[in-house]
C-alpha cells in the first residue's frame, strides 16, 4: 500500500479538509482528543455524587450534559482551527464585541451566585461571557501590536492597552478577580513577546502586582480566600481539605473506576476540583500524565509560535498557549493546595459549558495560527520547512 493511501486524506488533496489535515499539527489535535475522552470519561465518575449533592433525579445528567459539550467543543475546535488568519481576526472582533456587550449587561440581566454576577441563564443553559472574550482579547492585542509596529500611523499599543482595560474594568465589576489576573499575564507576555521595551514590560508588571494586591483590600471574598489559604487553622478550608484528601486516598493506582469516596464531600468535584477526583480514582500516576498532557500542549505549541515569521501569528498563538497553560495550572494548584482557592475550570476536563466551547475557540486559533503555510516558518539549516 502507498504511504499516501494509508492516511485518511492524500497529500495531493486539495480540498479544504483534506489541506487541513496536512497542515494542522496532528499532535496536537491528538492530545486534545485525549482531553475530551478523559474529560467525558471522569464527568461519569464525577455526576453520580454531584447529582445527589444537588438534588438531580438523573444521577448521569452532567456526564450526558458533558458529552453533548464535549461534542459540540470538538466540532467549534475543528471550525476555527480550518480557518485562514484573516478569519481567525474577525472571528476574534466579533466574538470580543458580543461578548463585552454582555459583560456591560451583567449588572442588569446577570444571575448571581457565590456573590458574583458572572452568568446569564439562556434556554436552561448558563453563559459566561468572559470565557470567550479571554482568547477574542489575546488575538486582537496581538494584531494592534502588529500594526503598531508597522508604522503606518496605527496607534496599535494604545488601542490594545484600552482593550485589556475595558475588559478588566468589567471583570471587577462582576467582580472576578481571577480572570482579571489570567487576561493580565497573558496580555503582558504578548506584550512583551511583540517587542516592546523590557522597561515598559516591567513597569507594567509592577502595576500588575500593585493592581492585584490591591484587590485584597478592595473585594472581601478575595481577602476571606487569601486569610483562609495563610491562615487554614483560623479559617474554614473544608472544600480544600476534601480534595487533598481524596488525592493524597488516591496513592499510585488510584482506588478504581468509580470508587472514589472523597468525591461525595467535596462541594465541587466536576468543576473546579475535578483534577481530584482523577487523582483518587486513578492515582499519582495518572494525574502526572494528566499534567505532562497539558504541559505538551503548551510546550510544542509555545514552539510551533516561536517559529513563525508573522508577527501577528507569533504573538497571538503564543498569547493563547500562554492562556491554555496558565489556566491549567491554577486549577491544579489550587486543587493541590498551592495557591487559594479560585473557581477556574481545567480545561476540556471539569463540567461546563461555557468554559469547554471557550477553550475549544482558543485552541481553535491557536491551531489555525500554527498551521503549515508557504513563508510561514523559519527554516531550518538544510533548507527545510522547519514542520514539513
Amino acid at each position: 500500500m502507498k504511504a499516501n493511501q494509508a492516511h485518511a486524506f492524500a497529500r495531493s488533496d486539495r480540498s479544504k479538509v483534506g489541506m487541513w489535515w496536512w497542515t494542522t499539527d496532528r499532535w496536537l489535535l491528538g492530545a486534545v482528543a485525549i482531553l475530551l475522552a478523559l474529560g467525558v470519561l471522569l464527568s461519569f465518575a464525577a455526576s453520580p455524587a454531584a447529582a445527589a449533592r444537588m438534588n438531580v433525579g438523573d444521577p448521569f445528567h452532567f456526564a450526558v450534559r458533558q458529552s453533548v459539550f464535549a461534542a459540540a467543543a470538538a466540532f467549534v475546535l475543528l471550525s476555527v482551527s480550518m480557518m485562514d488568519v484573516r478569519g481567525i481576526r474577525r472571528t476574534a472582533f466579533f466574538v470580543y464585541l458580543i461578548s463585552i456587550a454582555v459583560m456591560m449587561a451583567l449588572p442588569f440581566i446577570g444571575h448571581e451566585a457565590k456573590g458574583a454576577t458572572r452568568w446569564i441563564h439562556i434556554a436552561g443553559f448558563t453563559f459566561q461571557p468572559s470565557e470567550f472574550m479571554k482568547p477574542a482579547l489575546i488575538v486582537l492585542v496581538a494584531w494592534m501590536f502588529a500594526e503598531g509596529q508597522k508604522g503606518q500611523g496605527v496607534p496599535g499599543v494604545s488601542i490594545a492597552f484600552a482593550l485589556y482595560g475595558l475588559s478588566v474594568g468589567l471583570l471587577l465589576i462582576q467582580p472576578d478577580v481571577g480572570q482579571t489576573v489570567l487576561i493580565t499575564v497573558a496580555f503582558g507576555a504578548a506584550f512583551w513577546m511583540a517587542g516592546v521595551p523590557l522597561s515598559w514590560v516591567m513597569l507594567m508588571g509592577g502595576a500588575a502586582i500593585a493592581g492585584l494586591s490591591s484587590t485584597y483590600f478592595l473585594f472581601p471574598h478575595v481577602a476571606s480566600r487569601v486569610d483562609r489559604f495563610l491562615k487554614p487553622e483560623q479559617a474554614d478550608t473544608h472544600q480544600v481539605d476534601r480534595a487533598a484528601e481524596a488525592i493524597a486516598a488516591g496513592g499510585l493506582f488510584g482506588r478504581g473506576p468509580g470508587e472514589g469516596v472523597m468525591k461525595r464531600h467535596v462541594p465541587d468535584l466536576h468543576t473546579d476540583f475535578i483534577y481530584s477526583v482523577a487523582a483518587e480514582e486513578y492515582g499519582l500516576i495518572f494525574s502526572l500524565l494528566l499534567i505532562c498532557l497539558f504541559a505538551f500542549i503548551v510546550i510544542r505549541g509555545l514552539y510551533r509560535a516561536m517559529k513563525l515569521t508573522d508577527p501577528f501569528e507569533q504573538v497571538a498563538a503564543a498569547g493563547l498557549f500562554v492562556l491554555i497553560g496558565q489556566q491549567t495550572f491554577i486549577n491544579v494548584a489550587v486543587n493541590l493546595h498551592m495557591i487559594p482557592t479560585k473557581g477556574m475550570t481545567l480545561p476540556f476536563i471539569s463540567y461546563g459549558g461555557s468554559s469547554m466551547l471557550a477553550i475549544a475557540l482558543t485552541m481553535g486559533m491557536a491551531l489555525a495560527l500554527t498551521r503549515r503555510r508557504p513563508g510561514a516558518y523559519v527554516h531550518d539549516g538544510l533548507g527545510q520547512n522547519a514542520f514539513a
